[in-house]
């Protein structure tokens, strides 16, 4: 493969992850799919409907990735999510963390990016402080100390983290045929029970569950077949073209928000480039921006009140510090992680709904206080 040839295939990846940015966000926009909020519906009214519809993402998500396993076009191995070193504590401490932030926040990275798009300056405020506060956990002070405490608790498994390698590896058989088989049960229990009460099956719940399980299995594709190369013809190794990570990656939005400060930053510097991460992400934007303005959602939004200015910094800088140390939000993690049957990534979701519900009651709590 030539030099010219190599940038116009990595070109190609980076307006493919645009696109798929620009469908997530419009989908979001119009469904109104949001985790932290499917948490708070089921807190303050009981109502599951938008649970249901990250079920249904997630049982999407969770049966595309498996079926390209099982198709042999990618392995988990070859995400961050499914390594056999464990970083149980890393994932719980930055999962409380990010669930903690998302609330005081008004919603997670994702939900934070869409409502930027449809004018909240207070959006754009959360934004700059959880990708510098990202930005800062992954090569700062925070590196430093995330590196020499949390991240040296760890559990090593023999055989990558993803249940389909620990299934052949206690009980033999291939790997992509317990991923077909575990990835079918798993992904459409979680289609079934999203799908179980009648009242649940309305289109917005079918556009946000379908639209962004779809759309993540998508950005799997397109990173790990499309912009995949055997042997790179600089390195002669394989590599993953316009990956943050160096390796196969799907949606996510902390660390891309780092890296895109990153860009912003140091872009006179060649080596410095664009990544799908980054590009996905002011799709997003763009995505939100256009359905909020087609129909008529679009508004202005700012800080009234100097108590909700801080409670949104103090949102941005916990998702910031936490998103990265999880290894991922409610989108990296939640969806993107949960496709590949992590264990990691099942225990960073859970610390973030309980991050998530402690918060939410703690709001409650003072909420009555106060009448």
């Amino acid at each position: 493969m030539f030099e010219a040839e190599l940038r116009w295939l990595t070109q190609q990846v980076l307006w493919a992850a645009f696109g798929l940015g620009l469908l997530f966000g419009a989908v979001v926009q119009r469904s109104h799919f949001c985790t932290m909020g499917a948490l708070a519906d089921l807190v303050t009214m009981g109502d599951t409907g938008r649970l249901r519809m990250w079920a249904m993402a997630a049982g999407v998500a969770i049966l595309g990735f498996n079926t390209m396993v099982a198709m042999g076009w990618i392995q988990a191995a070859h995400s961050i999510y499914a390594e056999p070193v464990m970083m149980w504590l890393s994932l719980v401490l930055g999962g409380l963390m990010f669930g903690v932030g998302m609330v005081l926040a008004s919603g997670c990275g994702s939900k934070t990016l869409v409502r930027l798009g449809g004018g909240s300056l207070k959006a754009l405020v959360v934004l700059l402080v959880m990708g510098l506060t990202a930005w800062i956990t992954l090569r700062g002070v925070l590196a430093l100390l995330r590196h020499n405490t949390v991240d040296r608790v760890t559990v090593t498994l023999p055989v990558g983290q993803d249940l389909p390698s620990l299934a052949n590896h206690l009980a033999g058989g291939a790997t992509t045929s317990w991923a077909l088989a575990l990835g079918a049960v798993l992904g459409l229990g979680l289609l079934l029970w999203s799908l179980w009460l009648p009242a649940d099956r309305r289109r917005e719940l079918l556009l946000g569950g379908l639209g962004i399980g779809g759309v993540v299995v998508a950005g799997w594709w397109v990173s790990g077949v499309m912009g995949f190369l055997p042997e790179h013809p600089l390195t002669l190794e394989p590599a993953y073209l316009a990956s943050s990570s160096r390796r196969m990656e799907s949606f996510t939005f902390v660390a891309p928000l780092a890296y895109g400060l990153e860009y912003l930053v140091f872009a006179s510097d060649t080596s410095r480039t664009l990544t799908q991460g980054v590009v996905a992400a002011v799709g997003v934007v763009l995505g939100s921006a256009a359905v909020a303005l087609a129909s008529g959602q679009f508004r202005w939004e700012g800080f009234t009140q100097v108590g909700d200015l801080a409670r949104h910094i103090l949102g941005g800088v916990l998702m910031g510090a936490g998103g990265v140390t999880a290894l991922g939000c409610t989108i990296g993690q939640g969806l993107s992680g949960l496709s590949t049957l992590s264990l990691g990534s099942l225990l960073a979701v859970a610390a973030i709904a309980a991050g998530a519900l402690l918060a939410l009651r703690w709001q409650l709590w003072m909420l009555e206080r106060e009448l």
